[in-house]
């Protein structure tokens, strides 16, 4: 389902996907089956999305990103893919944000460039990761630091 009201330029979306109003999902992006892309919702060329994932309102996955299956992205969760951001940067090197399979993430998180999120690994909300997560790890605060493993 593509509601009426979103803007999905890409022909590569999985069978029971929905992609709810005010998205932008650009030509070159796949979206896996099953997935839930919630209102307001922005989705870059280079961008890969595996099977049965929830992405909440309010994120931006720009190019060079990859999440696996059944992960979990909560509202307002904040991804980047330039360590050094500036405008006209002749020198920009992509560093795109992989999210492993299982991996859930809080609202209102932020994910600098380059990081991979192990699997199963929980983000608390609001928590800003500037290193990996490993798998199972529950990390919170910033900057993000593990409390526990799962």
């Amino acid at each position: 389902m593509i509601h009426k009201l979103a803007d999905v330029l890409s022909s590569n979306i999985g069978n029971g996907t929905r992609i709810w109003q005010f998205c932008v999902v650009l030509p070159g992006a796949k979206i896996g089956a099953n997935c839930n892309i919630c209102a307001s919702v922005f989705i870059e060329n280079e961008v890969v999305i595996g099977n049965n994932v929830t992405v909440k309102c309010g994120v931006q996955l720009w190019d060079g990103t990859i999440i696996e299956d059944n992960v979990f992205i909560g509202p307002n969760t904040t991804f980047c893919n330039d360590k050094h951001p500036k405008p006209g940067n002749k020198n920009f090197k992509k560093e795109g944000v992989v999210v492993k399979e299982g991996a859930s993430i809080g609202a209102n998180a932020t994910i600098l460039p380059g990081i991979v999120i192990g699997k199963n690994a929980v983000i608390g909300a609001g928590a800003v990761v500037v290193k990996d997560v490993k798998d199972n790890a529950i990390v919170i605060g910033n900057p993000a630091k593990v409390v526990t493993k799962k």
